[in-house]
């Protein structure tokens, strides 16, 4: 039910009836006032003074119109589009109202087609009974939400019901009834009759039943002004059909709060106009000013776009959640092998520094000097009296500096050292008080390279007549190249 939705808001419903205006205020779901203004001469100003008294300040109102302002036709079209259908309503209209099509504000609804045909119900009033209605709200300067037929709201108060399951329901408000004829929730046909007695109200309700060709009906049911005493009436008794009060939902009896068992039946309209859903099947409020709603072409397109973001929304989630899985599955891979890693990395690592290290140690024995061979001879050659101070060791040679009783004696016995050669003074010799100050530099001995060994002399081979053949090295009659001399020992001049 609609009344299930409407939580906090608050919701004011106005009926238009032959000589009053009443109001129903619903707030969070439930009836809080109804107030009548009756034959008022200025019902706008008398519905402004009853708005401030009670402190209510509406900014959209539903408006209901009495089911005697309204014409309701129930008509059987061909089938065409939505379009071509309102404009054969139009025309199919000027045999149905008392006043000039032109004139009419008229709104239909499709109900389930019979055959070949389209079923339409068709609501018309004059456009001046909808103009009258505006001109009170703008008086009032509150904004129409929709303009419907009144006792046609009272169907959103049932509970559910079975399709097949036909009713009866007539609402009465003063002398005026209005008899709805219902195919389970739906409404299919209704009329407005003046009500003299019970036997004229039977009278209208066969006739009705014979108009939709209806040959069983469930039940009867009676509301509104002097409800209970007309359905006591023997009268109702010919009709043949169980005669009661209408089924009310659990929800819009709460919400009620026993208007219905008070007998008022302008409330009651009232009532059901303000908490009907917001998208009526007949609204003859002005296509410019009724609220915007989405057509049903639209709300399938929005409904398919929403299905389509969903479809891609979950494509990718599934496939995130795949892309996660395997990203676990990876990382769970990577956590177990990681330890072997490590340790395969660290050999790596600790081979690599090895490495490095024996890179670096081969190149210090290849580029390094040596010190200590070289002192050791410089001690055992150089005489007792000879001072070192400075001691230079570089790729070149060597340099010494210090004193010595002669300097020039040291000279040839660094020209006679295993190591050094090209022994001088890099500087002149000063005298000091007993020692000559010297600064000699000596380059490093080159090492004689030792001539390869020559090849051994091939073997002769014999001639055509058996001698030897020619040499294996020089022309015929040339000597033999002279042997290689001895290499001298270390150190050892010429």
């Amino acid at each position: 039910m609609i009344l299930d939705r409407l939580g906090g808001a608050t919701r004011f419903g106005i009926v238009l009836l032959a000589d009053r205006l009443s109001v129903a205020v619903v707030r969070a779901g439930r009836l809080r006032d109804t107030f009548a203004i009756v034959n008022a001469e200025q019902p706008a100003e008398a519905l402004r003074a009853e708005l401030e008294a009670r402190r209510l300040r509406p900014r959209t109102v539903r408006l209901g119109l009495a089911r005697s302002f309204v014409v309701v036709k129930l008509l059987e079209l061909p089938t065409a589009g939505d379009g071509d259908l309102r404009q054969m309503v139009q025309f199919e209209l000027e045999r149905h109202v008392p006043f000039p099509a032109e004139e009419a504000a008229f709104d239909f609804a499709l109900l389930r087609a019979a055959g070949g045909a389209q079923r339409v119900l068709v609501a018309a009033t004059e456009r001046r009974t909808v103009e009258r209605a505006l001109t009170v709200l703008q008086e009032v300067r509150v904004r129409p939400a929709s303009i419907t037929i009144a006792a046609h709201d009272l169907v959103v108060l049932l509970e559910r019901r079975p399709r097949a399951e036909r009713a009866v329901w007539i609402h009465r408000v003063g002398d005026v009834a209005d008899v709805l004829m219902l195919d389970g929730n739906a409404l299919v046909a209704s009329r407005s009759i003046a009500v003299p007695d019970a036997s004229a109200l039977v009278a209208e309700v066969r006739g009705s039943l014979l108009m939709l060709r209806w040959t069983e009906c469930d039940a009867v049911w009676i509301s509104g002004d002097g409800a209970s005493s007309l359905r006591e009436s023997p009268a109702l008794g010919a009709l043949g059909l169980p005669v009661g009060s209408p089924p009310l939902s659990a929800v819009a009896r709460r919400a009620l709060g026993g208007l219905e068992a008070s007998g008022d039946g302008a409330a009651l309209l009232a009532a059901a106009v303000a908490t009907r859903p917001r998208a009526s099947r007949l609204d003859l409020l002005p296509a410019a000013l009724r609220p915007r709603r989405l057509t049903r072409e639209q709300r399938t397109t929005v409904v398919l776009a929403a299905i389509t973001a969903l479809l891609g929304l979950g494509a990718l989630g599934a496939e995130s959640a795949r892309n996660r899985h395997e990203l676990n599955r990876v990382e769970s891979e990577i956590h177990r092998i990681d330890p072997e890693v490590r340790a395969v990395q660290r050999v790596m690592d600790d081979l690599e520094h090895q490495r490095r290290l024996l890179a670096t140690a081969q190149t210090i024995a290849a580029a390094s000097l040596r010190p200590l061979p070289l002192l050791r001879e410089l001690t055992e050659t150089l005489p007792t009296d000879v001072w070192l101070t400075t001691l230079t060791l570089d790729a070149k040679g060597v340099e010494l500096t210090g004193q010595a009783s002669t300097a020039s004696a040291l000279i040839p016995l660094l020209e006679n050292s295993p190591s050094l050669e090209h022994a001088e003074f890099a500087s002149p010799v000063t005298r000091g008080r007993d020692r000559e100050q010297f600064r000699i530099r000596a380059g490093w001995e080159r090492q004689p390279t030792a001539a390869p060994a020559p090849p051994p002399p091939p073997r002769p081979t014999p001639g055509r007549a058996g001698r030897p053949g020619p040499p294996a090295i020089g022309a015929p009659g040339e000597p033999a190249p002279p042997p290689t001399p001895p290499a001298l020992p270390r150190g050892e001049r010429r």
